[in-house]
Formats: structure tokens, C-alpha cells, sequence
């Protein structure tokens, strides 16, 4: 399917001193590199015509090192090629993905050490993306980093959607300002549950979205993050330059680089339409082709779970109050009292697996199933979860044969408590234990401090560890999702099995005090950009004090916004995360859920900022049906929806699950209304989204008998 147009390579034997200029294939970005004073390699890039990113420096401080690779080089050489392919994904927002972008590699030497470094840039319509290649040589065998010194210089002050830096935790609520006023709120956008203080004042987790006065949108991420320690951006806030920052091992060493190799790309999307960078594929276009030959057993679903009861705290993971005094494996259960919370009891989970069954649900997930949590809470033990033992009043093969006999999937639970050496030694044993048990798919989690201790969620050993993960899944044919790891940069390209991501504030945090009612307007925009998450919406009690009464926290959602995000929070593995007795009270609501798809064909973002709203129509995978999802931030609006991407000629059903005239995420939630209308290719929509609120509507092609006695709209 690849197609290349040309390649043009020219190289220079003598020094080139001139900057070279790449231009994107719409001609609308342009980016510049050359060499500063001293040699210090340098690039700039604009946007029809308007700059984007000022002369910003490139290069790495390295460590034990007389000399790094920041200044003193000459250009040997440059290869310019353009590129374009179509590809399509495993499972995805669209069914054909086109890879499209003007390419420039420059070569430069160091000329005191005499050693080789390649910045290669792509440009596509959308963005730029670079990175370091480190070739096989003598002089650079082997070298640690101290810091990569990536300038992002910005124009002006910018407002941002920024999260704090931190290497452990993503779970943060944005904070929206202009970068100059990042130092003075950094301290209160740490909630109190976090790992650890940022590393900075002025640090910022990416993705980093942001607007400038004159109404440019741009992102600064990462693509293809393999064997490197996750990048943060620090600002310098008096000349608005962003750096990157990468996260510490445990010696505080950035990176162990081993010759040849390459880092991962560093992004910057751009437009001056909101809706280009929800549409982007660019993280993905910079990641290697999938690896993986057979994929038929890769498949999205849509799953419940014994899960929201433990998060609101109605239940819990652990079977007892009692802490064992010695290590699992010799403490015997049957003969500790139970606590009488615990939530993964056999009766209890075939309660879920009638639910799901009735309704149509592909799978369900069940936590607290395995022994040792009592044994973890609180304390920092590699020894604790050996994933193959259950609880006494989980009894495994009696839930399998069950589950199997009503169609629906187990999904598997592995809490590692953030022990990864553990995890390891047990990988291969718990993954055959799946397969044995008919487990197709795992949701691990990395709760708390990375053991060995030093380490941290976001550096070189542990990223390694995630990737080595999802590997060895791939042998077993077990899909992954990943909970606390490292946010994604588009690696599930390479490896579609990684089905799900959390890594960012997801639907459990209403539970902990809730999110800001923006929150969903924001994440698209931030953490959606390197790969689909695992948020589990379809929470419909939002005062959890009904679940829990020690609770008082408040889900700021109405149950209409509920119901869009399962199209605005793209994932094709989607959770019905609340409790079946919730959902049997809105029957009508649930509906949508039961319907929606979870992989679709295509993808339009109608209307789209950062912060106050997204608005999306998905035509799901190899039907004739589109699902719309809008989500609204703090201010109520109206939204104007044309159906012009509807089939000519054709006459379709559309029904509207959106907010009452009186619903408001805090004081009304609940309030929604439902009705069918029919529609075409030229129908509006005119249609109210109150604060936290929104609408879903599932659209199906009709003939003149269903149509009967419906308004046109």
C-alpha cells in the first residue's frame, strides 16, 4: 500500500553553512533549520505565513562527558524525500488512514569529537515532528544523558491546558491560563492524592495544548516514546520558552543510549481550526507499521465491571480486615474472618454476568479477585500478588464456566502494586493462566510507588517495562489495557493489542472529590492525542453518597454528557462502568450505551474548543449507523449540527438523548429528555447542551413505514 512520489537526496561534501527550508505538502507550514553561533543546530516553524515556534536550539547534555552534543557542528550532509501511504488500523476513528509529509535528515558533525548526530524532520499538513539518531560509531558507542535540550520558543503568552509535571501521576484536573501564570498556580493544580510536588514550578506534562491571541491551536507531544524516558516541558517564563525535560532513573541519569538508535519524536501540531488537531493522525503516522501478522484476535469491546462499587467505596477490593503477617503463598485465607465488603464474590460477579449477558455487553472485568490486597494497602512490598491465586469466595473456574455459558468475556484484573520486578518473574505463569481460563484481554495497574524503589512511573527502565509487557502479551494473543503507565505516543499502531490506556484523571476521580465539569472538553485535546483512553464513562447516580453514605463526593456530569462521551472520548475498549441497579432506573438512557459502537469506519469533529466543548458524528465499523456526542464545558450552549454528512437521497432515524431545559451537572444531573425525529443529508439540528451536559444521538437509516408519524427535521 505504500507509495513513495519522490526521493531527492543531496549531499554535500563540504560544510553547509545556509539554513534549510522543508515545506509541509499543502505548502501552509514552513520549518527552517540552521546552525546558531557556535554550531548550536537550530530550527524554526510557521504557519501560513505566521511564526509558530521562534529560533529554538537543539541538542543533549550528556553526562561524564568533556563534550555533549549541543554546539560545535558542522552540516556533512542532507536528504530530502516526500512520502505518502495509506494504512488501515486494526481498529480506529477512521477505516483508512493516510500517512502524507516532506521529510528532511541532516547529518551534522561535531567537529572536536568528530562524532555524527541525524535531526530528522518530517512535515506533514497537520505538524512537525523530529528527532535524534544516534548512528553506529566508535565515538558514541555507549553514553548516558544528563538532559535533552528541545527549546519549544513560543510567540507570546499563551493560554494553555496544562497539567503539573510530575513523574509518577497524570491523574490531575487541567488548570487553564496563560503560561506566565503556570508558576503562580502550579502548587494548587497538585491535588492532594498526588505522588509526589512537581519537578518544577513552571513543569508541564504533555500533551500541551494551547491558543494564542490570534487564534492558532498548538500542540506539543511526543510520538514513538521506545527505550527513552518519558519527556515533561519546563518553561521559562520570562522568554516563553518551553524545554523538554526528561524523567529521572533512579540515579537520576535521563537515559542509557546504546548506539544505533534514536529517540522519540518530538510533535508540534498546528492549525487555526481546533477540529484539525482532535482529526490528527500524525502520532500514529510517526510510529513504525503494526508488528504484529496475525490481529484477528485483537477486538474491541465493550465491557461492565465489578469496579464503581469499590471505587465509591460500597465494596471492597480486599476479602479481609486482617493484615497477614507473612509473605503470600503461606498465609492461608480460609482461615481469615471476612470482612463481609469484599466485592468480587462468586454470587456477586454472576449478578454482573446476567446483567451484561441480558444486555449485550462483550466482556466484564472483575477486581479484588486475587489474594494480597489486604497485604498491599499502605505498604511498599514487591512480594505481594502472585496473579493466579483467588480468594476463598471467588471461586474461578465456577465464574469462567458461567461467563462462557452466557457469551460474555472475562476480562482479567493484575494490580501490580507498581512492582515491576515482581510482575516480571510472574509474566509468563499469569498470561498462560489467562489463556488456560479463557482471559483474551488484561487490565494491569501500577498503583502506587515503582519498586525497585528510586524508579519512577515515567522513566527509561520503567517505560521499558511497559513495552516489554505489551510484547510478551502479544505472544500470549492477550490485549492490554494499562492503568497508571506511561501516557501513550501512539504506540498502538506498532502494537494494536494495546487496546486501552488510563493515564490521565479518569471517571474514578468523581468519586474522589470529582472533576471539573471541563475536564472532558480538555483530555481530547491532551491526552487522546498519543492514543485512546480507557475512561469508563456511563456513570448515572452522581451523588455518590447513594452508593456509598461516607461518600459525599458528586459526579459534576449530567447523563447526557454520560452518554456522548462514548463518542467523544474515543476508545475501542468502552466500559459501562456504573452499577446494574443504576442503569435498570434509566432503562430508556441506557439504551444508547447498548447501542453506540466501539470501531467505526469514520470520524468527523463538527465543532470543537478546547476547555468549553467538542462536538463529533461517527459512522460505526461496516454499518450504515452514525452516533453524535457532544460534550459541554461550563457555560450552557446551543450547538448547530448539520447532517450533511449523511448519505444522499436517504432517510434516517435519528434519536436525541439530550439534557432537560432544568438539567445542570450539580444541581440536576439526571434530568434528560429523549426523542426521534427524522432526518437527511440536509437536516440542522438546533440543540441546547446545559452546563456539564450534552446530547448523543444515534442516527440508523430507515425505510417509509418506520418513518411514519415522526417530525422531519
Amino acid at each position: 500500500m505504500n507509495r513513495i512520489i519522490f526521493t531527492v537526496l543531496l549531499i554535500f561534501v563540504a560544510t553547509i553553512t545556509y539554513a534549510q527550508e522543508l515545506r509541509s505538502p499543502n505548502n501552509q507550514l514552513v520549518m527552517s533549520f540552521s546552525l546558531g553561533g557556535n554550531g548550536i543546530p537550530t530550527y524554526q516553524l510557521s504557519y501560513k505565513g505566521k511564526t509558530v515556534i521562534k529560533p529554538s536550539s537543539l541538542g543533549l547534555e550528556l553526562k561524564n562527558d568533556s563534550k555533549s552534543l549541543l554546539d560545535d557542528f558542522t552540516i556533512s550532509s542532507t536528504q530530502t524525500s516526500s512520502h505518502e501511504s495509506f494504512w488501515e488500523p486494526v481498529w480506529g476513528e477512521v477505516k483508512k488512514i493516510r500517512n502524507h509529509y516532506n521529510e528532511l535528515a541532516i547529518t551534522l558533525n561535531q567537529k572536536e569529537t568528530n562524532r555524527q548526530l541525524i535531526i530528522r524532520f518530517r512535515l506533514f499538513d497537520d505538524g512537525l515532528g523530529f528527532r535524534y539518531e544516534f548512528p553506529l560509531q566508535s565515538k558514541l558507542a555507549y553514553f548516558i544523558i544528563k538532559e535533552e535540550r528541545t527549546q519549544f520558543a513560543m510567540t507570546g503568552d499563551h493560554t494553555a491546558f496544562w497539567i503539573a509535571g510530575d513523574y509518577d501521576t497524570q491523574e490531575y484536573d487541567y488548570t487553564t491560563s496563560r503560561l506566565s501564570e503556570i508558576r503562580k498556580l502550579s502548587k494548587s493544580a497538585v491535588t492532594p492524592n498526588a505522588s509526589q510536588t512537581p519537578f518544577s514550578p513552571t513543569g508541564v506534562q504533555t500533551a500541551l495544548m494551547m491558543k494564542t491571541d490570534d487564534g492558532l491551536y498548538i500542540n506539543l507531544h511526543e510520538a514513538a516514546l521506545i527505550n527513552y524516558s518519558c519527556m515533561h516541558l519546563n518553561l521559562d517564563d520570562t522568554n516563553m520558552i518551553l524545554q523538554s525535560w526528561l524523567t529521572p532513573d533512579a540515579t537520576g541519569d535521563k537515559g542509557n543510549i546504546q548506539a544505533p538508535t534514536q529517540s522519540p519524536w518530538r510533535t508540534i501540531m498546528v492549525s487555526d481550526d481546533a477540529r484539525t488537531i482532535l482529526a490528527s493522525a500524525m502520532t500514529y503516522n510517526l510510529n513504525e507499521p503494526c508488528k504484529i501478522e496475525d490481529t484477528s484476535w485483537i477486538k474491541p469491546m465493550k465491557y461492565m465491571g465489578v469496579w464503581w462499587e469499590m471505587i465509591t467505596g460500597k465494596s471492597s477490593w480486599s476479602y479481609t480486615n486482617d493484615l497477614p503477617s507473612v509473605q503470600l503463598g503461606i498465609t492461608d485465607y480460609t482461615t481469615v474472618k471476612p470482612n463481609g465488603t469484599h466485592g468480587a464474590t462468586t454470587a456477586n460477579v454472576k449478578r454482573y454476568i446476567d446483567f451484561a449477558a441480558e444486555h449485550g455487553f462483550d466482556g466484564l472485568l472483575v477486581e479484588g479477585w486475587n489474594i494480597g490486597w489486604e497485604d498491599w494497602f499502605g505498604n511498599e512490598k514487591d512480594y505481594v500478588f502472585d496473579f493466579l491465586t483467588p480468594y476463598p469466595d471467588f471461586n474461578l473456574p465456577e465464574v469462567r464456566d458461567y461467563a462462557r455459558q452466557k457469551g460474555v468475556k472475562m476480562v482479567m484484573h493484575h494490580e501490580t502494586s507498581g512492582s515491576t520486578r515482581n510482575y516480571e518473574r510472574h509474566l509468563d505463569k499469569a498470561f498462560q493462566f489467562m489463556k488456560d481460563n479463557y482471559y483474551d484481554a488484561v487490565k494491569t495497574g501500577y498503583v502506587g510507588p515503582i519498586l525497585p524503589k528510586g524508579y519512577y512511573h515515567y522513566d527509561q527502565w520503567t517505560v521499558n517495562h511497559y513495552q516489554y509487557v505489551l510484547e510478551k502479551a502479544a505472544e500470549y494473543k492477550i490485549m492490554i489495557n494499562a492503568h497508571e503507565a506511561v501516557r501513550p505516543t501512539g504506540i498502538a499502531r506498532t502494537y494494536p493489542n494495546l487496546i486501552g490506556n488510563e493515564s490521565a484523571r479518569g471517571t474514578e476521580f468523581q468519586a474522589f472529590g470529582g472533576s471539573k465539569p471541563n475536564h472532558v472538553t480538555i483530555l481530547p485535546f491532551t491526552r487522546l492525542i498519543g492514543g485512546p483512553m480507557d475512561y469508563t464513562p456511563g456513570v448515572f447516580e452522581m451523588d455518590i453518597s447513594k452508593l456509598n453514605p461516607n461518600n459525599d463526593s458528586h459526579c459534576n456530569s449530567t447523563l447526557a454528557n454520560q452518554l456522548a462521551l462514548y463518542v467523544t472520548m474515543y476508545s475501542p475498549l468502552q466500559m459501562a462502568a456504573d452499577l446494574p441497579e443504576n442503569y435498570s432506573r434509566f432503562l430508556d438512557a441506557f439504551q444508547f450505551i447498548k447501542d453506540v459502537a466501539v470501531d467505526w469506519d469514520d470520524s468527523k469533529y463538527l465543532e470543537a474548543e478546547p476547555g468549553q466543548y467538542i462536538t463529533v458524528a461517527r459512522k460505526a465499523k461496516g454499518k450504515k449507523e452514525w452516533y453524535i456526542g457532544n460534550v459541554n464545558g461550563e457555560t450552557p450552549r446551543t450547538s448547530t449540527v448539520s447532517f450533511d454528512f449523511l448519505e444522499r437521497d436517504k432517510t434516517y432515524i435519528a434519536t436525541i438523548y439530550a439534557d432537560a431545559p432544568t438539567a445542570h451537572y450539580k444541581s440536576n444531573p439526571q434530568a434528560y429528555t429523549i426523542r426521534k425525529v427524522v432526518v437527511t443529508n440536509k437536516s440542522k439540528l438546533s440543540q441546547r447542551s446545559a452546563a456539564g451536559g450534552g446530547f448523543a444521538i444515534s442516527i440508523v437509516e430507515a425505510d417509509k413505514t418506520q418513518v411514519k408519524g415522526l417530525k422531519k427535521l
